[in-house]
């Protein structure tokens, strides 16, 4: 049995010292975060709470779970997510297989096409003109057609169909009669899972975050997304009450602020905890896939 050489366990020590330091800096924010929402403020902000939470209250659960539109903004965002995903895939994957193959012709300038957008845009107004005439404004629509493909997931998608579909599978699949539809579905999607829970994670999440379109696009608040109601909780809280108040009202502005300072760190976890459930589920296949469909290309 050969035996480590003092060198070799000098650089595992450090090693271990230098990844212990990493999660520490990653682990720390969140556990300050669940803490700081369960604390009372004054303990946060006079810096006496800097890991475990002290003065435990649920105040800003309660303040922020009593708001209805906080399970509108949950089923919506949910509704967002999964179709607005399944649509992304259903374009993205398809896309990405039909460039990859030699075969297709004209692929070049049709992904110089596309690789094109990713650098020039017709901006915010012309986009928000043709959503406007194709009729999509304040509908479910606008948060999801003007997304329905990402050119850089296209492209890793491209690249994982590219370095590990062989040709030679395609080749023999056509020689038994196959055609390029039942190819696709029987043999390409199958073998591609790892790259579509990458992509579904990429569109999953982005969907989840996104409120800047449902600012632009959307008047009905019963079509708000979490991170929008959450957003707007969020700022009326900061702003609403103490833009009212006198300035010897010192009390109730303290007050006002001490709602707010709880509410902040109750709406994170909210807005944050179903990404991190699910993650755990995903991070085999997302794993394989970013290196497959990256590194390789």
């Amino acid at each position: 049995m050969n035996r480590e050489s003092w060198s070799d366990r000098l650089f595992n020590i450090a090693n271990k010292c230098f990844l212990l330091i990493v999660l520490i800096a990653v682990l720390y924010p969140l556990v300050y975060v669940i803490s700081a929402s369960i604390s009372d403020p004054i303990y946060v902000n006079q810096g006496k709470m800097w890991l475990f939470p002290r003065g435990i209250t649920f105040e800003g659960y309660q303040r922020v779970f009593q708001n209805p539109e906080i399970w509108s903004g949950y089923r919506n965002t949910v509704l967002y997510t999964l179709g607005g995903t399944l649509i992304n895939l259903l374009f993205t994957v398809p896309a990405a297989y039909a460039l990859s193959r030699k075969d297709f012709k004209g692929r070049g300038i049709i992904m110089g096409l596309i690789v094109f957008t990713m650098f020039f845009g017709g901006g915010l107004v012309p986009t928000f003109l043709l959503v406007s005439e194709l009729g999509m404004l304040n509908t479910v629509w606008a948060l999801i057609i003007p997304n329905a493909v990402t050119v850089y997931n296209l492209i890793i998608c491209r690249t994982f169909f590219q370095t590990n579909i062989p040709r030679e599978l395609q080749e023999s699949a056509e020689i038994d009669g196959c055609s390029n539809t039942m190819l696709f579905v029987k043999i390409v999607v199958p073998l591609s899972a790892p790259i579509i829970a990458v992509m579904a994670l990429y569109y999953g999440v982005a969907h989840w975050n996104s409120y800047f379109s449902a600012i632009i696009y959307l008047k009905d608040r019963g079509l708000y997304p979490l991170q929008l109601v959450l957003r707007e909780i969020l700022v009326q809280n900061q702003m609403g009450d103490a833009m009212l108040m006198t300035g010897d009202d010192m009390e109730a502005m303290a007050k006002q602020a001490r709602i707010a300072d709880i509410i902040k760190y109750a709406v994170m976890i909210v807005s944050s905890l179903p990404i991190i459930i699910v993650y755990p589920f995903m991070q085999r296949f997302f794993m394989k896939g970013v290196m497959i469909g990256s590194v390789k290309g």
